[in-house]
């Protein structure tokens, strides 16, 4: 009987330390950022040595937003930040030429700020935009591979593609806000009508029973100028900050 009972203490002693050693392996250490020297719940991960941060837990720790789209070579990432995210610059004075010179760093930083500020388009704005670019790349990727397949190309193929870029498009309408918004409405206008006048030519074509080569497009103007197009644009969302380019006229 006695030994039983020893038997059964270590049973448990052993199930004991089994379940400690479980929990001390299960609660492996983390690592996180610390940002401006305040902590933070952004983990950190390395490979070969090198710290890397999840974007999405950078946005939600600076209240930014991240938003993603599709362009023809490849995904872009945008991240917006909140004015004043960055760091902040603190001038010491203690002399006449100093605050002169304090001043004309202060003046030249307000000036930046303004231009800065009266170019960043509007997260609701980029996020309408970047769905809506988004749309027409689709149109034209339908437009594209039924050219190069050598399908019978018609209205019933492009519409629905046409029908959603148009609702997109109305729906970035409604998100302009500020000026940089309006001036960059009207570059997605312009895409807009020349993907339009794209789809329509080549669809008269086959309506005419004009023959299309399968690299039709390699050789359009057009086409590469929508190509050119689309790549500043989504340069552009991933900035945040409205510019023009020859190729989007």
């Amino acid at each position: 009987m006695g030994d039983n009972r020893r038997s059964h203490s270590k049973k448990v002693v052993v199930a004991m330390v089994a379940l400690v050693v479980a929990v001390s392996l299960s609660a492996e250490p983390k690592d996180m950022l610390l940002l401006n020297g305040q902590s933070t719940d952004v983990p950190v991960i390395f490979v070969s040595g090198h710290p890397y941060v999840g974007l999405e837990a950078l946005a939600r720790e600076l209240n930014g937003s991240l938003s993603t789209a599709q362009s023809s070579t490849g995904s872009v990432v945008a991240l917006s930040l909140p004015m004043g995210s960055g760091s902040s610059t603190t001038t010491a004075v203690s002399s006449s030429p100093a605050r002169s010179s304090a001043g004309s760093a202060s003046a030249a930083a307000t000036t930046q700020a303004a231009a800065s500020s009266s170019t960043e388009l509007s997260r609701t704005f980029m996020a309408a935009g970047i769905e809506a670019m988004s749309a027409v790349r689709e149109w034209h990727s339908a437009l594209q591979s039924t050219i190069q397949s050598g399908f019978p190309l018609s209205s019933a193929v492009v519409d629905p593609y046409r029908l959603e870029a148009t609702k997109d498009l109305r729906l970035v309408s409604t998100a302009v806000t500020t000026a940089a918004d309006r001036s960059a409405y009207q570059l997605l206008e312009r895409v807009y009508q020349n993907m339009a006048k794209l789809s329509d030519k080549y669809v008269n074509m086959r309506t005419k029973m004009e023959y299309i080569a399968p690299d039709a497009l390699q050789d359009d103007e057009l086409n590469q100028r929508l190509v050119s197009c689309g790549r500043f644009l989504a340069s552009m969302a991933a900035s945040g900050q409205f510019s023009e380019d020859p190729s989007c006229q």
